[in-house]
């Protein structure tokens, strides 16, 4: 089992990075970090192998933080400014997803990352260059684009032509009962859009507290 650290101001986002971080088999959630002090400090508690680092902290950069750490770190972060990508690259980051992302997109990249830990495990002895390089080659595994497997063209348009039509983002829920579809396939190919930038999620936040993934249509 992975242990994992979440590292996000946000007090909601930070526990919906953990939800889906849990629901990937061999990681879980040991800790939430709101500030890069409180981050020090877990992870001297509960020594996890990962981090999930935002950049936006209120005590400093998490890219500061990063420099600090010698832990395998992957950046979630809004910052998507070149500067910052190669900011967080050269200070030791194993990969980069900008938000917002969708569950889909984050478990690709942690399955990649286990996938990387296993071909370089934490033991004596040595690797050749074969095995470094199919190594390296695992973490960008998680990176690679395309829709997924199974779906219709035309559940497709229709899913887009809704949004395009619509005057505000919608919700999963809200698209399959406009097209009179499974809410659990409108969200299977929203995320597919929204995996291949054709639309946009966002978080919306409603009575319960319970955030919901909203979308619209890029452009």
């Amino acid at each position: 089992m992975i242990r994992v650290l979440v590292v996000e101001d946000d007090f909601r986002v930070a526990q919906v990075h953990a939800e889906f971080t849990d629901r990937v088999r061999g990681f879980r959630t040991v800790g939430i970090a709101h500030s890069a002090a409180e981050a020090r400090d877990l992870i001297a508690e509960h020594r996890p192998e990962l981090v999930l680092l935002d950049n936006y902290l209120p005590d400093g950069p998490g890219i500061a933080l990063l420099a600090e750490l010698d832990i395998d770190t992957i950046m979630l972060t809004a910052a998507s400014d070149p500067a910052s990508v190669r900011a967080a690259l050269a200070a030791g980051a194993l990969n980069y997803l900008v938000k917002p992302f969708t569950a889909h997109q984050l478990k690709d990249r942690l399955t990649a990352y286990a996938h990387y830990r296993s071909r370089l495990p934490a033991t004596d002895g040595t690797v050749d260059q074969e095995e470094i390089d199919r190594a390296m080659r695992s973490l960008r595994e998680g990176d690679r684009p395309g829709s997924p497997k199974g779906q219709s063209s035309i559940t497709t348009k229709l899913i887009t032509d809704a949004l395009r039509a619509a005057a505000a983002p919608r919700s999963a829920s809200e698209v399959a009962d406009e097209l009179g579809i499974a809410r659990a396939t409108a969200q299977r190919y929203l995320a597919g859009l929204a995996q291949d930038g054709k639309v946009t999620m966002t978080l919306r936040y409603g009575a319960s507290g319970r955030p919901e993934h909203q979308y619209e249509l890029d452009g």
